[in-house]
């Protein structure tokens, strides 16, 4: 069921108290009122909304900094900004608006999780409130890292909230080595598993013990800890909790919340409350005068849409192609014009196509399957792996693979991997991941008939230059 993300009185105190320290976005927990907060478990419950609204503020910028920098989109607006060309042809600066944009909002959320954890410290709620309360903000603390790590290496590590000046003046801000970053992250998950466990959870806008584990296996997964990540997504496929859906289509409709696929999603609310989603704005094309995509005759905005090379990376019959893009757009005049754009988490019977309400989907069950694929094949378990990617094919209307030898399997979970979750914030990361970015990218922007090059300095994106401005003991990474 969809509900506010967060209550009038949880806005006010989270826009003005979450921009007071702007190089961290640090949330000074010395200036709530305690007379008045953090005493009952409504109080709680309110201000664990704080972390997931700084997702939500996130996904934009991640979609455009994991999507637009690969083969998957292109910019199509007819006037592109700065930021966008830059992703688009992955030459990235530190004062990208995305870039900027992640790193604040991922800090955000860090920010959020802290107040939340030292706040129920002492707090007079039952012990199982307190339990849960610590379990999502862990979650989400750690997630937030984890985009963090894998898009700037070592990063900034606040670890708690400040109760006064003189600590924040007295931390220190300097960047800790990824190793650091990626144990702080595996603590957080680990816990958040544990306390969750046993829980049921109000939807799946909100962590769970599964979704925990999951993230953990991805975790292990992009540290190359096969066995890890082989031990605990194998714990979360025989839990029988989560199935993939029949109907592909359905996970990214909006009358479908809370799906048997879904262990974690970005809740959005349309309703003029500001919690609607706005990916019409990003995914739909804007070129045309007098299309007829929504009521109204409304324009997209044609920041991400497809690729030519996206498209043929479908196999005929491949059921997600039409769930996901169209080439065909419908015309007031009842002609059509041929042009890409991308159709998940949009609503095209919408009003407002600013104001829609889509949830996006972070972590469901596909991922699962074909993580745990990648450990089998990485493990000398190739054909077994093989059993796992014909699900998800299977439900894609495609026939199984089989007889593949490990390399010929990387390269079928990669393209499984591209066409099963575009448009969801992980073809970036997974190139990265399995070292296959610039062999990638490069042949992509050469079969195109573009100069551009990608170089190994840009698996890190630059440190934005304004929290480097703010922070001097931050250093930028090397290349930019």
């Amino acid at each position: 069921m969809k509900t506010k993300i967060f209550n009038s009185a949880i806005v006010f105190f989270i826009i003005t108290f979450s921009s007071c320290s702007d190089f961290l976005n640090l949330q000074p927990d010395y200036l709530i009122n305690e007379k008045s907060f953090y005493k009952t478990t409504n109080d709680f419950e309110a201000s664990v909304m704080g972390p997931y609204a700084s997702l939500q503020e996130a996904t934009y910028a991640l979609l455009a900094l994991t999507e637009l920098t690969t083969d998957n989109l292109t910019v199509t607006l007819q006037s592109p900004g700065v930021s966008e060309l830059e992703c688009d042809e992955v030459r990235l600066s530190s004062n990208n608006e995305y870039i900027h944009s992640i790193w604040n909002a991922c800090y955000g959320a860090i920010s959020r999780s802290n107040n939340l954890l030292g706040r129920l410290e002492d707090a007079p709620i039952a012990d199982q409130e307190k339990n849960k309360y610590r379990g999502e903000a862990y979650f989400v603390r750690g997630y937030a890292y984890f985009i963090l790590v894998r898009l700037f290496g070592p990063v900034q590590l606040v670890e708690k909230a400040f109760r006064s000046p003189n600590e924040i003046a007295a931390s220190d801000m300097s960047r800790k080595s990824v190793i650091d970053i990626y144990d702080f992250i595996i603590r957080d998950l680990e816990q958040a598993a544990e306390l969750l466990q046993g829980l049921t959870m109000p939807g799946k806008g909100r962590a769970s013990s599964g979704a925990a584990k999951t993230l953990l296996g991805k975790v292990y997964l992009t540290q190359k800890e096969f066995e890890k990540a082989g031990t605990i997504l194998k714990s979360v496929i025989d839990s029988g909790q989560y199935a993939l859906v029949n109907n592909y289509a359905d996970l990214f409709d909006k009358q479908n919340d809370d799906l048997p696929e879904s262990l974690f999603e970005i809740k959005y609310l349309s309703g003029n409350v500001g919690e609607g989603n706005s990916f019409a704005l990003h995914f739909v094309p804007t070129a045309y005068g007098g299309m007829a995509l929504f009521p109204g005759n409304q324009l997209g905005g044609g920041r991400l849409s497809p690729t030519t090379d996206l498209v043929n990376a479908y196999e005929n019959g491949d059921v997600r192609k039409n769930a996901s893009i169209s080439d065909s757009v419908p015309m007031s005049d009842g002609s059509t014009v041929r042009m890409l754009y991308g159709k998940k988490f949009v609503d095209f019977t919408a009003s407002n196509v600013a104001d829609m309400n889509n949830n996006f989907t972070v972590l469901r069950y596909a991922d699962v399957l074909l993580m745990y694929a990648e450990v089998l094949n990485e493990t000398g378990k190739t054909a077994d792996a093989q059993s796992y990617i014909n699900l998800v094919r299977k439900r894609a209307g495609l026939s199984g693979i089989s007889g593949l030898s490990k390399d010929q399997l990387s390269l079928a979970l990669e393209k499984e991997r591209r066409v099963e979750f575009l448009y969801e914030g992980h073809r970036w990361f997974d190139l990265v991941r399995t070292g296959r970015a610039l062999v990638v990218l490069n042949t992509y922007f050469a079969d195109a008939g573009l100069s551009y090059t990608v170089e190994d300095y840009e698996m890190l994106m630059p440190i934005p230059q304004r929290e480097i401005d703010i922070n001097p003991s931050l250093e930028q990474n090397p290349g930019y």
